[in-house]
């Protein structure tokens, strides 16, 4: 039997508002694979995320993941707090309650899986913004995270910069065994993950190989 690093099953969300905006959809994904969400803006690809993160509380459904889980926003600076990137990456791991030699370690092993170890001194106002998701994404490592749910955060970046970003996750996560369920609309993005969801007015109405979805969306594009 396939572990199953994320599962939902039947999972409904809506607005105070009584607005709909997840209905009944469930999907999974292997353990130590990397899936993308996809879906126009307003499709509900977020607000999935974020309930996964228990950041929200869904109204009905399951979900189950594998723990810790890690988060990476959109923009970065939404989450970056401390003033240089070693001290960012270490201030996620205070709840641990580490000895200091451990959270050394942890930090300049995470900054390493990332590239960016000689960077550790760094202001963080001194990055650009591939390199402040690279903190985010080491914040994450850091702690360990067995999931890794990342929203769009190719979004305000260079198209270079963005690629070098999505392949630098899909390595982290062929060579860690993280989950990963990655947010995006950008088709070229399909190329580097394992499979993909399509999710339409926060319904899942396909998944399976990227390659084929990503054509499925090219074709309705002409």
């Amino acid at each position: 039997m396939v572990q199953l690093g994320i599962e939902v099953k039947d999972l409904n969300f809506n607005w105070t508002s009584g607005q709909e905006v997840i209905k009944s959809c469930s999907l999974q994904v292997p353990k130590g694979e990397f899936w993308m969400l996809l879906g126009t803006n307003g499709s509900g690809k977020s607000t999935i995320l974020r309930l996964l993160a228990g950041l929200l509380v869904p109204l009905s459904g399951e979900i189950k993941t594998l723990q810790p889980v890690g988060f990476v926003f959109q923009n970065p600076d939404h989450q970056l707090v401390m003033p240089t990137v070693g001290a960012d990456v270490a201030f996620g791991l205070v709840e641990e309650k580490l000895p200091s030699k451990a959270v050394k370690a942890r930090v300049e092993e995470a900054l390493n899986a990332v590239n960016l170890l000689s960077l550790q001194k760094r202001p963080i106002y001194a990055l650009s913004g591939g390199q402040k998701q690279r903190v985010a994404i080491a914040g994450a490592l850091a702690r360990h995270c067995e999931v890794l749910l990342l929203d769009e955060p190719t979004a305000l970046l260079d198209p270079d910069s963005q690629l070098e970003l999505v392949d630098g996750v899909r390595r982290l996560v062929k060579s860690r065994g993280i989950t990963a369920l990655w947010v995006t609309h950008r088709l070229d993005e399909l190329n580097y993950c394992d499979g993909a969801f399509l999710l339409e007015k926060g319904v899942l109405v396909d998944s399976g190989s990227s390659q084929r979805l990503k054509q499925r969306l090219m074709e309705t594009e002409e």
